[in-house]
């Protein structure tokens, strides 16, 4: 086999590792709560803090890149993540994981905007750089199948350590093959941090993810919540301020003046919400409500992920046909309607009744992958790097915002049932119907947004395509 090939499988393994650890602990989470004795704002920190470091310095890793190089970037990347499994798998306390899967976002931050500017200089020719992108494309969508499913079958007949355990063999050998078959890419660019933008992001960030997650517990009126109230908007103001005064931003925002990008941006927002939340939430309900083992509950997404890669692949010429507008919203919409009729069941439900929505709501999410190609066909050549980027926070953001938004919803619903009387199941059923409810009004919201940003827009046909998207796991 060529060498480039070998450096796609290289790349292709790092991320697809990256990918696999937003999905893998799902399942697990009722396992490591029982032995760990954790809150549900314990496991809320533990899915959180890894996306909120992966969201916090994803720009970071890409200008790290172009100061560095994306080989040496990318290799420091696979072993900080590959460490950091081998240090959640062995972790005695919920304070020690978490700890390591926010060491394992840094990793993940390193690894993933390298790895499309690796596939491009190991493949200059047009066709081929098509199909390498494909492959490595279809990787994170096989990560949403294969993770719940490993991570079920793992907390079910092993210690629940080995869904980050297993990781270790494979960043090894990764780590091997890319020293060998990684190109290194030698035409830098020299370019600053940004450290003030990277700074008050994370703050912002932090502070609201704190917020939202311990604010059932410590009140929501206290003086810590409050705190970090004040702290995530004047923090967020300061990085506004920062980035349309810096000559190097971190994240440009006259991207956001396009109504292509913007609206297309805040729809692949609200897609990433629901798709987030979905499976945090889900995966507690299938085991905790509907009595589904931890393998039962992970084969469960199964047919859910299989279906959203197949739609995927059709999307393109269904958005050729209906106009991305259309294609997009009408994804958002099946969305939407999937959630709503999944917050219906109770505690008698069995998978018969569960399937079809998850199969609705697999062709609606499969229907937003040409988003990504309209919103980058919009700008300029020399910009789709920048916003490519951009779009990989944001999708990373409202996912940890999928998960603490509707978590601090649910956990004030489940308290406020419990104060009233109710067993501790039937008021987590009820915060959980609640919440899927709640979130499949913000999804909805997402059709008509859908509507006026992409409208008259096309979508490249397969001949066309690409310059670079943006990633596309979950």
């Amino acid at each position: 086999m060529n060498k480039r090939w070998w450096a796609l499988a290289a790349v292709t393994l790092g991320t697809f590792m990256t990918y696999l650890d937003n999905n893998v602990v799902n399942v697990a989470l009722p396992t490591i709560q029982r032995e760990m004795g954790l809150t549900l704002s314990g496991l809320e920190w533990i899915a959180s803090g890894y996306i909120l470091v992966f969201a916090g310095l994803m720009l970071v890793g890409g200008r790290l890149a172009d100061v560095f190089g994306a080989r040496r970037i990318f290799m420091i990347g696979l072993v900080v993540f590959t460490a950091a499994s081998l240090a959640a798998g062995l972790a005695g306390s919920g304070a020690a994981l978490i700890a390591a899967r926010a060491v394992q976002g840094v990793g993940a931050a390193l690894l993933t905007p390298t790895s499309l500017a690796l596939i491009s200089r190991s493949f200059p020719d047009a066709r081929e750089r098509g199909t390498a992108v494909g492959i490595w494309t279809a990787a994170g969508a096989l990560s949403m199948a294969l993770g719940p499913l490993t991570g079920g079958f793992i907390s079910e007949n092993w210690h629940w350590g080995w869904i980050f355990l297993i990781n270790v063999p494979i960043g090894v050998g990764t780590l091997a093959l890319g020293t060998w078959a990684l190109p290194d890419i030698r035409d830098r660019v020299r370019r600053s941090l940004d450290l003030p933008g990277l700074i008050s992001s994370a703050i912002a960030l932090f502070a609201l993810t704190f917020a939202l997650i311990e604010g059932e517990g410590t009140g929501w009126t206290s003086a810590p919540i409050l705190a970090a109230m004040v702290v995530t908007v004047v923090a967020a103001a300061v990085f506004v301020v920062v980035e349309r005064r810096g000559t190097e931003p971190m994240i440009d925002l006259s991207l956001f003046r396009d109504r292509v990008f913007g609206g297309g941006a805040l729809a692949m927002g609200l897609w990433s919400f629901g798709v987030f939340g979905i499976y945090f939430f889900s995966a507690l309900w299938l085991q905790n409500v509907l009595g589904f083992t931890p393998t039962q509950a992970g084969a469960s997404f199964v047919p859910m992920a299989l279906t959203m890669g197949v739609v995927s692949v059709l999307s393109q010429r269904i958005a050729g046909v209906l106009g991305a507008g259309r294609t997009v919203a009408i994804g958002l919409a099946l969305m939407a309607v999937a959630i709503f009729a999944l917050s219906r069941p109770g505690a008698g439900a069995d998978y018969g009744a569960i399937l079809p929505w998850f199969l609705v709501y697999a062709v609606g999410g499969g229907l937003l992958v040409p988003l990504t190609a309209v919103i980058l066909g919009a700008l300029p050549d020399g910009r789709a790097g920048v916003a490519s980027g951009v779009l990989n926070v944001s999708r990373e953001v409202f996912g940890l915002l999928g998960i603490t938004v509707m978590g601090a919803i649910l956990t004030a619903r489940q308290a406020a049932g419990i104060a009233g009387g109710a067993a501790p199941l039937d008021a987590f059923l009820d915060g959980y119907q609640f919440t899927l409810a709640l979130a499949a009004v913000v999804v909805l919201l997402g059709v008509p947004i859908g509507l006026v940003a992409l409208r008259a827009s096309t979508t490249p046909t397969p001949e066309e395509e690409p310059r670079t998207p943006a990633s596309a796991g979950v």
